[in-house]
């Protein structure tokens, strides 16, 4: 009788660095085609966005088998799919929006751990392995824009250009301001006017500066190091 947890296993060594390809592409569809899509108030792009979810927890799952990691990126899942039910039945709610960056912060964190382990572990640097590297910068920004949410909603004035408000168009807004602060493109329609707030786009600024120099240092080892042995 076949081992299932043999076969995981064969199936992680056989496939994992190309089902962290597979969730780089399923992130980059989401944030780029599916939240700007939200705007547009169609339930049908919604339930793209469950699907799409279900899809990166089935990479992970095979990516890593730890438990927590799977919990944590359900509640994310869970989180999505009960504010589309919440928006279905009742009127628009701040609460909707704090489950739903609780869930995506979760999905940030429990992902980008994940992701991290697979680019950086020991052994040949392959494209699967950079495009993982690509997928932790979108992570990087996709986490602290779940932190402008909690902020904007904490301190509503925080932000010049946005309202946080219970709207389909929140999402969009929330990832342009936070790639436009991680890669230092600048500043337009969308302004941080709160010292707090100016303080946390400093943070991600910083790390988006010294995210790619750190990168490139640690895959060039880990090329050295692995040609070496």
């Amino acid at each position: 009788m076949p081992n299932p947890v043999y076969g995981m296993r064969q199936i992680r060594r056989e496939y994992g660095d190309r089902l962290v390809t597979m969730l780089a592409a399923l992130l980059a569809l989401y944030m780029f085609v599916l939240a700007p899509l939200h705007s547009s108030g169609l339930f049908a792009f919604h339930g793209l966005t469950i699907v799409a979810l279900f899809g990166i927890v089935a990479g992970m799952v095979v990516i890593s088998d730890h438990p927590a990691a799977l919990g944590f990126m359900l509640l994310g899942v869970i989180a999505n799919a009960a504010v589309i039910l919440l928006r279905l039945l009742y009127p628009p709610s701040p609460y909707n929006i704090i489950i739903l960056a609780t869930g995506w912060l979760a999905i940030a964190l429990t992902l980008g751990a994940v992701i991290a382990h697979a680019v950086f572990r020991r052994g040949r640097v392959t494209y699967h392995r950079i495009v993982g590297a690509i997928l932790l910068y979108l992570l990087i920004g996709l986490g602290f824009g779940t932190l402008f949410v909690f902020l904007g909603l904490w301190l509503p004035d925080a932000f010049k250009g946005m309202n946080f408000e219970d709207d389909s168009a929140l999402a969009s807004s929330v990832y342009y301001l936070s790639f436009v602060t991680l890669t230092s493109t600048g500043y337009g329609d969308i302004i941080p006017v709160h010292p707090m707030a100016r303080s946390l786009c400093n943070v991600e600024s910083v790390i988006g500066q010294l995210y790619p120099a750190t990168l490139l240092a640690r895959l060039v080892t880990l090329e050295l190091r692995d040609q070496g042995s």
